[in-house]
């Protein structure tokens, strides 16, 4: 039985995180600095290719797959949105630091959310689902290796949810650009809905 690879790959640097603020749906563009970071990765380094790259809406997302695979049409899917921070978006903790519902949501209480913003349960639930179901579309189609371009928090939150070896979400945080590769076995998917954590992207170049 045939397995599927995907491989997660976080956008380039923005202005905005370098500077800590937070930004979840915020629409910002990669700055000068992290589009070149990433092309000084893809020359440096091997990134995987594949026939079929999904991508995040937010422009940080989208110019990242212009830059590794300036070859291929992404397919954009609005789910691989980073939560929203709702009135928190652009601020940083710093001037959070008062506000107790911030504390709380910091703590990881699933019971509070940001202002007009998205719950870290809404979260998981809509990244999931989504995820699944393009699982689901991999093995319809036979799509045997395919890559997804989104945010560092989208990437930490699925591979703690489905990941093997099983690991808490800041286990794996990854650079900007960077990234890791999963194996899904149909037989264990449908059966556990895990996926094998196998490699680390980009990798280093061959010397042949």
């Amino acid at each position: 039985m045939k397995s599927y690879v995907i491989h997660f790959i976080r956008h380039g640097a923005i202005d905005e995180t370098l500077s800590g603020k937070y930004i979840g749906t915020t629409d910002v563009s990669l700055s000068d600095k992290g589009k070149a970071a990433l092309r000084r990765l893809d020359f440096e380094y091997s990134y995987p290719g594949a026939k079929v790259v999904f991508t995040s809406p937010l422009k940080r997302c989208t110019q990242t797959c212009a830059v590794l695979y300036p070859e291929l049409t992404p397919l954009v899917i609005a789910n691989l949105s980073e939560c929203n921070f709702g009135e928190w978006e652009g601020k940083t903790a710093d001037e959070l630091s008062d506000d107790d519902t911030f504390k709380k949501w910091l703590a990881g209480d699933n019971s509070v959310k940001p202002p007009r913003g998205e719950s870290n349960a809404n979260f998981v639930r809509r990244i999931c689902k989504m995820f699944e179901s393009i699982v689901e579309g991999l093995m319809k189609t036979g799509t045997t290796e395919s890559v997804i371009v989104t945010h560092g928090g989208v990437i930490m939150t699925l591979l703690a949810v489905y990941g093997l070896p099983q690991a808490k979400p800041f286990e794996w945080t990854t650079d900007n650009g960077c990234g890791y590769s999963v194996r899904i076995t149909p037989m264990l998917w449908q059966r556990d809905k895990v996926c094998e954590v196998f490699d680390v992207i980009p990798k280093q170049k061959s010397e042949d």
